[in-house]
């Protein structure tokens, strides 16, 4: 039978799909995390509960949303609440198994920037901003976090820290008594990384098929640990690309006007 081809991001998405346990109540972050997030309730795990910031839970979009206040979340969501309730309540009750976050920057201790890229009164880009993204790294049981490798993105110092992921590594969150655990994986189209249990200095734990060590070495700003025991992700399934293209073509033709 000849191999499946497949594309990095197609692998991204579908390693950080695998991540989402049936069941877990989901925040999800538009972008990488939310194609992921949608992936997982269509295959795996159709219980998972996916909850937007915009007060939507229990959303189930037939097309992917091109942000959180598409009307897509509302229409095929169980309820729909307040803001000040979905944190108040939900998020910062502890109500959040897994918050799922994309991002602009990252750095070794996996705190990410979606801010600003350069001095933050004069910026060489303006990024969209905070949105719930601190309130989620803080308070959801564990973060998943999502994003394209290469050394304009994974920096040795961000330029702006918008959501705390491990601060300065060692048990600095710790001291911080945030209530969530923090992240537990970062996945990108090369491979996945984990905290180290001690110093929480993101580690290479598993590379993606036909990504080398070297390749992910060279694309990251910092000398970056590799483990021992490197795994190599499943390659993804048919189904799995079946359904994720299925996806991204119904969400294509809604965005243009033509489902």
């Amino acid at each position: 039978m000849p191999e499946t081809k497949y594309t990095a991001d197609e692998m991204m998405t579908i390693a950080a799909a695998r991540m989402i346990r049936n069941g877990a109540s989901c925040f999800v972050g538009i972008g990488l995390p939310s194609a992921a997030a949608n992936l997982a309730r269509l295959t795996h795990a159709p219980d998972t509960v996916l909850i937007y910031e915009s007060g939507c839970i229990g959303t189930k979009p037939s097309v992917l949303p091109l942000s959180i206040g598409d009307g897509e979340l509302s229409e095929t969501a169980d309820a729909v609440v307040s803001i000040p309730e979905i944190f108040a309540y939900w998020l910062q009750g502890g109500r959040i198994d897994l918050g799922f976050l994309g991002a602009a920057q990252i750095d070794r201790f996996a705190n990410i920037n979606t801010t600003v890229i350069g001095d933050y009164y004069k910026p060489s880009v303006r990024l969209p901003g905070a949105g719930g993204a601190p309130e989620i790294a803080a308070s959801s049981k564990e973060v998943l976090i999502t994003l394209r490798q290469n050394k304009r993105a994974f920096i040795e110092k961000l330029d702006f820290v918008t959501s705390g992921g491990y601060f300065t590594g060692d048990d600095s969150r710790a001291k911080l008594n945030l209530p969530g655990k923090g992240p537990t994986a970062v996945i990108t189209d090369l491979g996945i990384m984990t905290p180290d249990p001690v110093t929480k200095e993101l580690t290479l734990s598993s590379i993606h098929p036909g990504v080398t060590v070297e390749k992910v070495v060279e694309s990251t700003g910092w000398a970056l640990k590799v483990a021992p025991q490197l795994s190599t992700s499943e390659a993804p399934t048919e189904t799995e690309l079946r359904v994720l293209r299925d996806l991204n073509e119904r969400t294509a033709r809604a965005h243009a006007g033509q489902a």
